[in-house]
């Protein structure tokens, strides 16, 4: 059994959009400032209005880990495996962590380490339960 996302109230919109396979930041209704995670209050203008904006879907890795070893026994026979955290373009100020894999809903080890670097253009795929991952934009 691998780990699910457990929503709260501030984050369950991004986890229904990412069931629709659509990459969505929670964005200051008042300033424009997008924040992540998704949270009540605006810690730019301090303001409770918020509204959920697209995202293209592409970023940058700004950096990245192979765990070893995995702490979960369902993550063993994949290992080792990347796990990235990704600077959005669009949304500058907003990094997501997640694994970096061949395909949506690939194994977490379908990404040879070699291939993987700080600045890598990646983007936004899927799995079918709908958690965000990332793959490469030059295979």
């Amino acid at each position: 059994m691998t780990l699910t996302p457990v929503p709260d109230a501030d984050g369950a919109p991004f986890w229904e959009y990412a069931r629709r396979g659509e990459l969505r930041v929670q964005t200051c209704a008042d300033c424009g400032e997008p924040r992540f995670p998704p949270r009540p209050c605006c810690p730019h203008c301090r303001s409770f209005a918020a509204e959920w904006r697209p995202t293209d879907g592409r970023g940058r890795v700004w950096s990245y880990v192979v765990p070893h070893p995995p702490l979960l026994p369902a993550y063993a026979e994949q290992a080792p495996y990347t796990v990235v955290v990704v600077e959005l373009d669009d949304a500058p100020r907003v990094r997501l962590v997640g694994n970096l894999v061949a395909a949506a809903g690939a194994r977490l080890d379908s990404v040879p380490r070699e291939r993987i670097r700080i600045g890598a253009r990646v983007r936004a795929v899927f799995t079918e339960a709908g958690l965000p991952q990332w793959v490469l934009e030059r295979p």
